[in-house]
């Protein structure tokens, strides 16, 4: 069997890294490269990463000064040797034949990568994360792809997210591999995720909830940091961009300007709990630049609207 590499980012997860650790050491799929990155973390992190490293060879620690989860992502991407990719978040897990399920899918099927469903947990209980529309076959072409990242209000448990995914390695080797922004704190997982569909053909996605994402209100996305959020927008027009570029219909791109709009808007929201009237301005200002995709893609959703209009009025 070939080696799959899994990557695990590091920084402050003390309470959860066992758990995730202990999640991947003991996976059905034996031929794995396990490289923790820890980022720096002030805890006891590195060193538990440390101790499993000690007992199975497989685990291998780097640590490096810290530098954001993208610069930990790519520290582990330039090491990696394996044939596969996967990524696991450090307060995450994953059923223990995951990487067998993924391996399988993208081996029989010869596609670009595999996808599997997920759950969402919380401290009190768990809920899966169901797509509403079925698909007819699990394999998807490029833009039926594109279609099921962006429209999540349909397909959720798709997403572009890199946790629940199986990447071919060769895509991040050489000197025009693909990596991570790092001068972006937020949004740049969906930039490369959008980067690596736009060199695919296919994809595979399996339904089966594999993966157990852990919402922890302390993470980057609920941050008020005005400057890290603004990565988002960043990401997204870059995105936008490279669908144009790429020849990506519009109805597909217009589903990526909503998502535009939606990071403004939380940031118009962060600039009014934080009494900034400036970023407050730009914010409307970035609203507006997409406003009437964002209206035509959530007719059915009057109560976004609602919301879209107050924050458009709003003054400090």
């Amino acid at each position: 069997m070939k080696k799959i590499s899994i990557i695990i980012p590091v920084f402050n997860v003390e309470p959860y890294i066992r758990r995730c650790l202990d999640s991947v050491v003991h996976q059905t799929f034996r031929n794995l490269e396990i490289i923790c990155v820890n980022d720096g973390s002030t805890d006891l992190s590195g060193v538990i990463c440390d101790e499993y490293a000690r007992i199975d060879a497989r685990v291998a620690v780097i640590h490096q000064a810290n530098a954001g989860v993208a610069a930990a992502l790519n520290a582990g991407l330039d090491k990696a040797t394996g044939v596969y990719i996967g990524i696991v978040d450090p307060d995450d897990w994953v059923e223990p034949n995951f990487y067998e399920l993924m391996y399988d899918a993208i081996e029989y099927n010869d596609v670009d990568f595999v996808c599997s469903g997920w759950r969402k947990e919380f401290d009190y209980g768990g809920i899966d994360v169901d797509n509403k529309i079925k698909l007819n076959s699990p394999i998807l072409n490029r833009n039926q792809a594109l279609t099921m990242t962006f429209i999540r209000d349909m397909y959720p448990a798709f997403g572009a997210y890199y946790w629940n995914k199986l990447f071919r390695a060769d895509r991040f080797m050489g000197s025009s591999g693909l990596r991570f922004r790092e001068d972006i704190r937020v949004g740049n997982d969906v930039l490369l995720f959008t980067e690596y569909l736009l060199h695919s053909k296919q994809a595979y996605y399996m339904e089966l909830p594999l993966y157990h994402y852990y919402q922890r209100e302390q993470s980057l996305f609920h941050s008020k940091d005005i400057e890290q959020r603004r990565g988002s927008l960043i990401a997204y027009a870059q995105i936008i961009e490279l669908l144009k570029e790429n020849g990506i219909p519009t109805d597909i791109i217009i589903w990526v300007k909503r998502f535009y709009v939606y990071h403004a808007s939380l940031l118009a929201e962060i600039a009014i709990e934080t009494n900034d009237g400036k970023n407050l301005e730009n914010m409307q200002q970035e609203i507006k630049r997409y406003l009437n995709d964002y209206m035509d893609t959530n007719r059915d959703y009057p109560e976004r609207i609602a919301r879209l209009n107050r924050l458009l009025m709003s003054e400090l």
